[in-house]
């Protein structure tokens, strides 16, 4: 019986030494890691400030006059933004990256310790196999007097007593097993959609940039050569939206009123982080001047160059288009349209960059894509129709104010409703 305590205790010894040069070098590699996530987590600080000083920029030039210049400056202040940007993404990255080697190891260190655990358990449960085989009178006899024999009895008690323990143990350390192995699938997601937001922002850059170019050359450079573009694309953009008007009002497309929600806050979610609405739904200040049939039938965030755009509840993307390549500046631009499975439509307009693809299901808060200038623009922001479902389709026109055709959705008047009333 002693020979099988003392190897019970030497079996132990060494699963703690095993265990403790394991947890040194994980501890030392853990630790280098950890000062990696803290440097990219204040060099994430910093370019976050240094982004907050762009978007406070964008938002001054932007009350000011629409002049070739304040155009020029508000787009050299958005190419820095979002050259910052590309650096927080990849700063975003390494970071998802460091913390992502951290888990795993973490992950290693727990079943090394589970594995430890299950041997020590084992070979205590071989230790009291042992002793089971032996009666009581026999552990007796094997000793030479009574201290001798209530030693025995005590360390068989005490390794069933640490049997228990180790037990207790193993099941938590799986337990948090689970948990990293939970959070590593997480943190592999994450560094997907950062993979993909940086190479969405590269284009981004890359469009600002040839927005800036194309500006330049077409203008020569003279403010008079500017505000005729500008009077030219307001005059395009009438001429489109009464041809789409004429289009719109020959539609009778059956609405049961029952085959979406009637109004409430917390229906739809808002498509963008942060808020800030530059024109309503309806007639407004604006859109006698702005529109054909007087009454605006979205509603218009302010969003610089960029900003993340959000699918504003679970659905598809029916489709996506680009009304620039046949009108350039006279309507959406780039544009998503989502059919929600609530009954509700939406249209997003005047986007820089689209993130998603037609027949696409997305869930409610997921990136789409990317608020720009594209379309009929006075400024970068995100145009968002809502609609109810039935009275709305997609159709491909063909335009004799523009000479060619395009694919847009349309809509029934009567489909149009006020985003707000759902937001």
């Amino acid at each position: 019986m002693q020979n099988v305590i003392f190897k019970f205790s030497i079996i132990s010894v060494i699963s703690v030494i095993t265990l403790f040069c394991a947890s040194v070098l994980n501890a030392n590699t853990i630790d280098d890691i950890q000062d990696k996530i803290d440097i990219a987590n204040k060099n994430r600080a910093a370019l976050e400030k240094e982004i907050a000083g762009y978007q406070n920029q964008l938002k001054t030039i932007g009350e000011q006059a629409n002049t070739l210049q304040n155009t020029i400056k508000s787009l050299d202040v958005s190419t820095n933004k979002i050259t910052t940007e590309v650096k927080l993404v990849e700063t975003n990255i390494k970071k998802t990256s460091y913390t992502i080697q951290d888990t795993g190891l973490e992950i290693l260190n727990k079943e090394q310790q589970i594995n430890k655990g299950n041997l020590a358990i084992k070979s205590s449960l071989r230790q009291i196999n042992e002793a089971d085989n032996m009666s009581v009178w026999e552990i007796l006899l094997a000793n030479d007097d009574m201290t001798d024999f209530w030693t025995e009895i005590d360390n068989i008690i005490q390794v069933q007593a640490k049997i228990g323990d180790q037990v207790i143990t193993t099941k938590s350390i799986k337990t948090k097993l689970e948990i990293a192995k939970a959070d590593l699938e997480l943190q592999k997601k994450e560094l997907e959609d950062y993979t993909k937001e940086l190479a969405d922002r590269k284009n981004i850059l890359l469009s600002t940039k040839k927005e800036k170019n194309t500006i330049l050359t077409t203008t020569k450079n003279t403010e008079a050569n500017y505000q005729k573009i500008l009077k030219d694309k307001l005059a395009l953009k009438e001429a489109l939206d009464a041809e789409i008007n004429q289009f719109e009002s020959q539609l009778r497309l059956a609405i049961d009123p029952k085959s979406f929600p009637p109004a409430g806050k917390g229906i739809l979610k808002w498509p963008l982080d942060n808020i800030y609405i530059t024109q309503n739904f309806g007639k407004t200040a604006d859109s006698g001047r702005l529109y054909v049939s007087g009454t605006h039938n979205g509603v218009d965030f302010r969003a610089a160059i960029g900003t993340r755009l959000l699918s504003s509840g679970n659905g598809v993307v029916e489709a996506v288009g680009n009304t620039d390549t046949v009108c350039p500046g006279a309507s959406y631009g780039k544009w998503i349209f989502i059919r929600y499975d609530n009954g509700l439509a939406s249209t997003y307009g005047h986007l820089s960059v689209i993130s998603v693809k037609a027949g696409q299901r997305i869930k409610t808060g997921e990136v789409i894509g990317y608020s720009g200038n594209t379309g009929y623009s006075t400024g970068p922001h995100l145009h968002l129709s809502v609609y109810a479902g039935q009275g709305v389709q997609i159709s491909t026109l063909k335009s004799t104010v523009c000479k060619g055709t395009y694919t847009i959705p349309i809509a029934d008047p009567k489909a149009y409703l006020d985003p707000l009333i759902y937001l």
